[in-house]
């Protein structure tokens, strides 16, 4: 499975400039609002030194990294879950993702044009924002509850009547600005809400836009300070990133973009962030097959079985699924070789109930392989 994320957050915050930087392409981003007219997607690689140190002791004739697929979309404004600036219609393409990166202004800059000229105020945007979210999302619980509601009343269809019950709930948290995650369901209505498809349902990473300056130790920014407190109040992750130092890292060599970050004190990117916040709160973690011929990483969710991963490779697998062969990471890195893991017995054959941890690199026996 492919991670995807969908990128949010006024006009002139940074987005684009993001975007351009953790996907290395070079989408529009100007200094005016509506700059992005159409949705841009970009998958990127998903930075992971245990599959850097398989690769080389494998030596695999082929590489395959797990994936993380950003869309951006034009800076939403005051009324855009009404038709206002390029309208609703942009929010449609955020709610297939898995999560939603909410880019918030945290630099002073006087050569970018503030939104409705108004000074750097990082919670009143992120406000605004979430605000147009759930809007947006009362509107698409309202035109559900229009089509069911009568048909559930009169049938008196138990599963009916819990989606509108569900839906009346939802309805009165989001009039009071709340999130949908933060509104509490029974049981019997938590189920609908994934057919819901709410915006304000997915889990928030803030990515606070800060200056250069700010980077090293963005604990001394107060908009970022500010920022970081009102994620904290909304149960959700706040990510330092400085947007345009990432676009520029991404056009240089490798070893200068490590020798850069080094000197920042850190080594990772605004991409590794925002990607390990991502995992975090989405609960995914990653398994590897490996051999001579392709070292691969694959995405799943934390407490899934054996066949269930197997699924991840190929829906055959899990159907069929025998047995999986599986050994951790961390004993190969330490050992060396596979058959140096296999020598000191850490080698296991494992059955269907099997719980795969992150890390496992797994070699699936199943019926289908044989067909």
């Amino acid at each position: 499975m492919s991670l995807t994320a969908g990128i949010v957050g006024l006009p002139n915050v940074g987005k684009s400039t993001l975007f351009n930087a953790i996907t290395n392409s070079n989408v529009l981003a100007e200094n005016y609002p509506f700059a992005t007219i159409n949705p841009n997607t970009g998958v990127v690689e998903v930075k992971d030194p245990r599959f850097e140190e398989l690769v080389r002791i494998f030596s695999p004739k082929k590489q395959v990294r797990a994936t993380f697929e950003f869309t951006d979309i034009a800076g939403l404004v005051k009324g855009a879950s009404k038709g206002e600036g390029l309208g609703n219609q942009f929010l449609g393409n955020i709610r297939n993702t898995d999560s939603i990166i909410h880019v918030v202004r945290c630099f002073d800059d006087s050569d970018i044009i503030a939104y409705n000229g108004r000074k750097v105020d990082p919670v009143a945007d992120a406000t605004e924002v979430n605000l147009e979210l759930i809007l947006s999302d009362i509107s698409v619980l309202e035109n559900r509850l229009e089509r069911i509601e009568r048909k559930a009343t009169m049938t008196k269809d138990k599963n009916g009547l819990a989606e509108v019950g569900a839906i009346k709930k939802l309805l009165e948290g989001l009039k009071n600005e709340k999130m949908a995650s933060d509104v509490e369901l029974t049981t019997e209505e938590k189920p609908f809400v994934h057919d819901f498809n709410l915006i304000t349902n997915k889990p928030i990473i803030y990515v606070g836009n800060v200056d250069e300056e700010s980077y090293a130790d963005p604990s001394k920014n107060p908009y970022f300070a500010a920022l970081t407190m009102y994620a904290k109040a909304n149960h959700a992750e706040c990510i330092p990133v400085c947007a345009r130092l990432e676009e520029e890292l991404s056009r240089v060599s490798p070893q200068d973009r490590t020798d850069y970050l080094e000197s920042l004190g850190t080594s990772l990117t605004g991409l590794d962030k925002i990607t390990m916040a991502a995992y975090h709160i989405l609960g995914l973690r990653t398994f590897f097959t490996d051999g001579p011929d392709e070292v691969r990483a694959w995405t799943f969710h934390d407490g899934m079985t054996a066949p269930e991963c197997a699924g991840v490779i190929h829906s055959d697998f899990q159907k069929f699924f025998l047995k999986a062969e599986v050994y951790a990471y961390d004993d190969i890195h330490a050992l060396g070789s596979e058959e140096a893991v296999k020598s000191a017995g850490k080698y296991m054959t494992v059955g269907k109930d099997y719980l795969v941890k992150d890390g496992d690199c797994l070699f699936i026996r199943s019926a289908a392989a044989k067909k």
